[in-house]
């Protein structure tokens, strides 16, 4: 059994334990939060025992093997390097970096302590049904295939505040703590492009602002070879639309890139073909199953071999999210404020 510690109390944390429990392989021992009672609040119910405002005693005291970081974005690349250096297996929330320098420094980092291992939350591509269709597409590219549309579009209960001018703004909603929409339902897009198709040659991102000054919606064109693939994601409005991939005649449709639980393959006579693969309830389960075999087995050739695919997806994300935000001019205090 995994010894699990956590830093964020928020909805995302409920989901991940939720999904941590269905595996049965981690215990939830250790949490974090700026505010104690906080923490005992949030932990205690799950069985937590140990609780922490203290981020330094955190890592140093407490009993357990992974952490889950799902603060601030802002705040990933610190908490993660204390991580590290404390020799932890850790889960971190996307998008895991602001920038191509925060990644790379924390590659050296995790070269420097071999015991430490990193993966980024990226739910949707551990499941099986995303799997057989990355399979479905490796099969439309070798019939020319057309590209995509990608949408990822949720209205946020915390752009209420935004709207009322309800000061201080939610996190998420301000470039101090690395918000907007591309680096929240962005990011998820972005995954679905580079599993998809590969790292694009080209990005251009149109942002619309919020007057907070983070990108509230937008839309990105990601430029391949043959063709281009359409981003539109945001959180100040709400999208039913599909995902779609389209091949020369048959497209590829999914109901949802992040949150997949239905996939429909339609071939050039437009006859449907749903991909039959199993769902879970909680959309972390497989991610987090697949975490617990790398963190149980750090060594294992196989397990090396996920965890080097992961991270290097990871890495091409940071860096076309950086590119989107540098054609839009989006600009974060951590772009300016490297070691």
């Amino acid at each position: 059994m995994l010894k699990l510690g956590i830093i964020g109390t928020h909805i995302i944390t409920d989901q991940m334990l939720d999904a941590a429990k269905t595996t049965g392989k981690y215990q939830l021992t250790t949490v974090y939060s700026r505010a104690l009672a906080r923490a005992k609040e949030f932990g205690e119910p799950y069985g937590a025992t140990e609780f922490y405002d203290d981020l330094n005693k955190f890592f140093e005291e407490g009993d357990f093997d992974v952490v889950y970081i799902a603060s601030p974005n802002s705040l990933h690349y610190q908490q993660v390097r204390l991580a590290i250096e404390n020799d932890k297996f850790i889960i971190v929330e996307k998008p895991a970096f602001v920038n191509p320098d925060e990644f790379s420094a924390i590659e050296s980092l995790l070269a420097a302590h071999p015991k430490a291992r990193l993966v980024e939350a990226a739910r949707h591509i551990h499941t099986p049904l995303y799997q057989q269709a990355l399979e479905k597409v490796d099969s439309m590219k070798q019939n020319h295939c057309q590209g995509a549309t990608i949408t990822v579009m949720k209205y946020s209960s915390r752009y209420d505040k935004v709207l009322a001018d309800d000061k201080p703004y939610p996190n998420i909603f301000t470039l101090k703590f690395a918000g907007g929409a591309l680096m929240d339902l962005g990011v998820y897009a972005v995954y679905g492009a580079v599993t998809l198709f590969g790292e694009p040659s080209t990005v251009v991102y149109y942002p619309t602002l919020a007057k907070t000054g983070v990108d509230a919606k937008g839309v990105a064109i990601l430029n391949y070879q043959d063709f281009s693939v359409t981003l539109n994601f945001g959180k100040t409005a709400n999208s039913h639309l599909d995902s779609e991939v389209y091949g020369l005649k048959d497209t590829l449709v999914f109901d949802s890139i992040f949150n997949t639980k239905q996939v429909t393959y339609y071939d050039a006579d437009q006859n449907a073909h749903p991909l039959d693969a199993p769902v879970e309830k909680n959309s972390m389960t497989d991610e987090m199953n697949d975490f617990a075999d790398l963190f149980n087995n750090p060594d294992d050739e196989g397990e090396m071999k996920k965890y080097k695919h992961w991270m290097d997806l990871a890495r091409t994300v940071n860096s076309v999210m950086y590119s989107m935000r540098q054609s839009a001019n989006l600009i974060f205090p951590a772009d300016n404020d490297q070691e």
